[in-house]
């Protein structure tokens, strides 16, 4: 099992920019699915963002041009740069690792956007 722990949520207004990070407890050399996930109020979990090992990436057509997934050369980290956020962005924003046949996803960290 790896455990995931995600940071950089907050307020801010909209416009506005947050860089969410999420770091694993270990390295992954394997095959891997990193990813964000969001899950506001009263509505579903849906997928925001994920990066593969081999480099594929892929967006929720809501968050295209505006969200940008990237991953940290150590193989334990995945970044997610929000701008121009929206109120409809405000959620919880969860971090999930796919690897070794295991999917391990972090406790979330708040994203409000709101004047």
């Amino acid at each position: 099992q790896v455990q995931v722990v995600e940071s950089g949520g907050g307020l801010v207004q909209p416009g506005g920019s947050l860089r969410l990070s999420c770091a694993a407890s270990r390295s992954i050399f394997s095959m891997y699915v990193m990813g964000w996930y969001r899950q506001a109020l009263g509505k579903q979990r849906e997928l925001v963002a994920t990066i593969t090992s081999g480099g594929r990436i892929n967006y929720a057509d809501s968050v295209k041009g505006r969200f940008t997934i990237s991953s940290g050369s150590g193989k334990n980290t995945v970044y997610l740069q929000m701008n121009s956020l929206k109120p409809e962005d405000t959620a919880v924003y969860y971090c999930v690792i796919v690897a070794g046949g295991t999917t391990n996803w972090g406790e979330g960290t708040q994203v409000t956007v709101s004047s």
